[in-house]
């Protein structure tokens, strides 16, 4: 007969589910308020996206348009994020302070997100001055074709760069990563949530760039890039594939330039 379970190997099996159910219901309340505003956006427009739809925008809507990146980063990226996140909960949970090993995980998470939501601040300045410029839709579409080569020409670059294989190699390593730049305590488990979060940023960022081009509210092109960086940090051939996607956007970004001249 199975030996009963003594308290601590109860709480430790309730941990496995707290963290991945946290993680679960995040990435599920992100796509919850996407989804919807996003198919509001290309239809009546009189629901959850009509506040975008103004010429004038006060502070109350520059906050929420952060709010909106913010979401969108989040439920883009987290699920990328899941194998170095669990896998540090696990460590953690064999560890001598695995009772609080929830505990380390959000602080992970927490590091992770403070990264990407740097960069939805960034992005929220940027659709502001694109959008004053003219040079972005009231769709949220980039309409200047220079600017559309332009940004397709840097991410397909960029794809090819060695600074593109370094920061995917930390992201497609989770087990490495940690093992690298481990700390101890909750601290760390912040510190090692910033460090995956500017590895994942530096891997990342050009192809984020890519939504003013297909269209930031587009769920379309919100979804294709969520899987797309799935299957680059997950996949047997995501580096392969991710050099392939890089000729092929720049491909297409020089053919968005010959036909603006």
């Amino acid at each position: 007969m199975e030996e009963p379970r003594t308290p601590l190997e109860s709480l430790l099996r309730r941990d496995r589910w707290l963290v991945g159910g946290a993680l679960g219901v995040a990435i599920a309340l992100c796509w919850a308020w996407l989804v919807p505003m996003a198919r509001d956006m290309y239809g009546p427009m009189t629901g959850a996206a009509a506040w975008m739809m103004r010429d004038d925008w006060d502070l109350a809507h520059l906050v929420l348009l952060f709010a909106m990146w913010v979401v969108m980063m989040a439920g883009m990226m987290l699920p990328s994020a899941a194998p170095a996140l669990l896998i540090y909960a696990s460590v953690i949970r064999r560890s001598p302070d695995g009772a609080r090993a929830p505990a380390h995980a959000y602080a992970f998470a927490g590091g992770y997100l403070v990264v990407w939501t740097l960069f939805s601040l960034a992005a929220t300045g940027l659709q502001r001055w694109l959008a004053h410029a003219l040079w972005l839709s009231p769709m949220m579409e980039t309409q200047n074709r220079w600017f559309s080569g332009a940004l397709l020409i840097v991410a397909g670059l960029f794809q090819l760069t060695p600074w593109k294989r370094t920061c995917l190699d930390a992201c497609r390593s989770p087990a490495e990563f940690l093992v690298q730049h481990w700390r101890p305590g909750i601290r760390g488990g912040y510190y090692l949530g910033l460090a995956s979060g500017l590895y994942c940023l530096g891997c990342c960022w050009a192809l984020m760039l890519l939504l003013f081009v297909g269209g930031v509210m587009n769920l379309w092109c919100i979804a294709a890039l969520t899987i797309f960086v799935l299957l680059e940090k997950l996949a047997p051939l995501g580096v392969q594939g991710g050099r392939l996607s890089g000729i092929l956007i720049f491909a297409f970004g020089s053919w968005q330039l010959a036909q603006a001249i």
